[in-house]
């Protein structure tokens, strides 16, 4: 029913039925989005999850029967850009496809025009150029939300952000006061380039307030 209906969409959409299935036709071809369903077989859908995300950027959008919000969440924490809950509308999910690709594509656009230079903030090199994050000279890989999020303190180190403009403009979308998102993606940054996460020193919490990059 989902091929059906993206297909006239005019998307080409390829199925697999198990979890190595789809690992093996990952790797064998480049894509523009993954759907990916958890409950899979043969591999669990977060097992594949990270392994796409070890390889690759591409926006992955988790739709699922779990719906409770520990599994949303660790949908986002793998990785995942989007959640949708069965049941769903096949209009919903294609308005989420397109959207999840725009957003991606702007971004690459974008990032092929971004200035040659590399952003130091004490232990930790941003080189917007290659798109890596190096600490301590050790590379650090990032999903691309958690990349853009890094992206938006770097370059604009003296400034506060709240939710709603990290949102808005690591998502380009409009916000509806989902703050588990956010939450979600700043906690698995912190654990990627922190030294102590309980005591953050790069990626500041404003209580009340928001967010902002720490002072060295």
């Amino acid at each position: 029913m989902v091929k059906k209906y993206l297909s006239n969409e005019g998307f080409n959409v390829v199925c697999v039925f198990d979890g190595e299935e789809a690992a093996r036709v990952f790797m064998r071809e480049q894509y523009d989005l993954v759907l990916l369903d958890l409950m899979l077989p043969k591999l669990y859908g977060l097992d594949l999850l990270q392994m796409v995300r070890a390889k690759s950027y591409i926006p992955v959008i988790i739709m699922s029967a779990k719906e409770s919000e520990v599994d949303k969440a660790l949908g986002l924490g793998f990785g995942a850009d989007d959640y949708i809950t069965k049941p769903f509308s096949m209009i919903e999910l294609a308005a989420r496809v397109k959207a999840a690709i725009r957003r991606s594509t702007q971004y690459i656009e974008s990032d092929t025009l971004v200035r040659k230079s590399v952003i130091k903030v004490h232990e930790i090199e941003l080189d917007t150029e290659n798109h890596r994050v190096i600490k301590n000279g050790v590379e650090i890989n990032l999903t691309s939300k958690e990349w853009k999020i890094l992206c938006l303190f770097f370059e604009n180190q003296k400034k506060v952000f709240t939710k709603e403009q990290i949102y808005r403009s690591v998502w380009s979308d409009d916000y509806y006061s989902d703050e588990n998102i956010i939450n979600v993606h700043i906690s698995r940054l912190r654990e990627k380039i922190e030294d102590t996460t309980s005591k953050p020193a790069y990626i500041k919490t404003l209580w009340g307030i928001g967010y902002k990059l720490g002072e060295f």
